[in-house]
């Protein structure tokens, strides 16, 4: 695989422009952010598919496009599925001999938004990695339906308001925890799973390129602040991101093989769950007096989950 350098930032953000500027995305959204250095990080040829979401929505505005690459869009549910398809059929036609150029190496990734991940494609995605195609899923994690209204996914965390899980005077809002995806997906058979997050751009580039570089389906949780859900100044994408890793809310770490867990980052100063939830408006009825019990719940559950994940890669298990 060619691998783009990822030392400075300034020459790697416009080191390989595979993605336009000239897309609908809101002001501050961080899927753009992500989906570029997906593009940047590598010079292989790439045939992206993405489910129905706010990144296909706003990128694909018939008839102008955003993707200067190979892109398919086919349904809310199925990426992995149209990933998968591409891959097999590339495998087969270069069994055959039928491709115009064979020598030229091709990725395969897919792209879908926590709803469509976690909810409405997840069958689809299990599958895609049960077969053990060769692509990478990268799940833009904004915890809400954000193309449709703000509905609650299971990515949604406990407490935060959503639309269909509203705070008013008795609910503190969303009564479940977070899915994890990430331990799920490295059961179902994913060779190499990572959780990234857009303020850690330059492991964010390298969880990428080794993905890409992985043979066998590849998992990618990616954090991506939705200033219209999450309710937080458009500005302030990459310091609410900077929030929630080192509040260890949104921990970065891999598990490579299914079980060898390495933590990508350390904050040398972890600051309390409440900071980051302090910072958006989805979860600014939690500092009532009445709700104190969920904010000492979240503390308690992050550091439960900091201390496993410690735990397993001192283990290696």
């Amino acid at each position: 695989m060619a691998i783009t350098s990822v030392k400075n930032l300034k020459e790697f953000s416009t080191a390989n422009e595979r993605f336009e500027g000239a897309h609908l995305l809101c002001p501050g959204c961080a899927h753009s952010m992500i989906v570029r250095e997906l593009m940047n990080c590598s010079d292989d040829n790439l045939v992206i598919a993405a489910n129905t979401g706010c990144l296909e929505v706003s990128t694909a505005v018939y008839p102008y496009t955003a993707w200067d690459t190979s892109w398919i869009h086919i349904g809310f549910e199925n990426a992995a599925t149209a990933a998968s398809g591409a891959e097999a059929m590339y495998k087969a036609r270069k069994r055959k001999g039928t491709l115009k150029n064979p020598d030229a190496p091709v990725k395969f990734v897919a792209f879908g938004g926590d709803g469509s991940t976690y909810d409405i494609g997840f069958q689809w995605l299990n599958g895609a990695v049960e077969r053990g195609h060769d692509f990478t899923y990268i799940c833009l994690d904004n915890e809400v339906y954000a193309n449709t209204g703000g509905q609650r996914s299971s990515s949604t965390p406990i407490g935060s308001s959503s639309t269909t899980a509203p705070a008013g005077r008795v609910s503190y809002g969303e009564k479940q925890n977070k899915k994890d995806m990430m331990s799920i997906m490295a059961a179902s058979g994913a060779a190499y799973v990572a959780q990234v997050s857009p303020n850690k751009w330059k492991n964010m580039a390298q969880v990428f390129q080794k993905s890409l570089a992985t043979e066998g389906p590849c998992y990618i949780n990616a954090i991506s602040a939705c200033c219209t859900e999450w309710k937080f100044d458009p500005k302030d994408t990459i310091h609410i991101s900077d929030l929630a890793t080192d509040s260890l809310v949104f921990p970065l770490y891999e598990i490579v093989g299914g079980h060898e867990l390495n933590i990508n980052y350390r904050p040398k100063n972890i600051i309390p769950v409440r900071d980051y939830l302090g910072s958006q408006g989805r979860f600014k009825h939690l500092f009532k007096p009445q709700f104190e019990h969920v904010l000492n719940e979240w503390q308690t559950r992050v550091d439960a989950q900091w201390d496993y994940l410690q735990r397993r890669e001192e283990a290696r298990v």
